[in-house]
């Protein structure tokens, strides 16, 4: 009797050990292609920039305007006490139309 009690828990004891190393090697599987996806996956970058609301599109467009308003108003006007008070009103003003104009978005 006591052989068959031994005998038994022999084999128990090699499923157990079976199902250990089955375990370990999906735990080790795992691991690697969480590493591999972590590696692969681009981070999220979080800024406490205020131009990181828009897009690239958005802000190249922003800035093309702006240069072309800047351009149009060295070219176009003689005075030059004109252009700068033109140039530091559309400056002053520039926020307050890229709200208007694209909206205010929720962070």
């Amino acid at each position: 009797m006591a052989k068959e009690r031994a005998l038994r828990r022999a084999a128990r004891e090699a499923e157990a050990a079976k199902l250990r190393a089955k375990r370990a090697r999906l735990s080790a599987r795992r691991q690697r292609r969480r590493a591999v996806v972590a590696r692969l996956t681009p981070q999220r970058r979080r800024t406490g920039r205020l131009l990181a609301r828009r897009s690239r599109g958005e802000r190249a467009g922003i800035v093309i305007v702006t240069l072309v308003l800047l351009g149009l108003v060295w070219f176009l006007v003689d005075d030059v006490a004109l252009r700068l008070v033109l140039t530091v009103l559309l400056l002053l003003c520039l926020p307050a139309l890229v709200i208007v104009a694209l909206g205010r978005r929720a962070g």
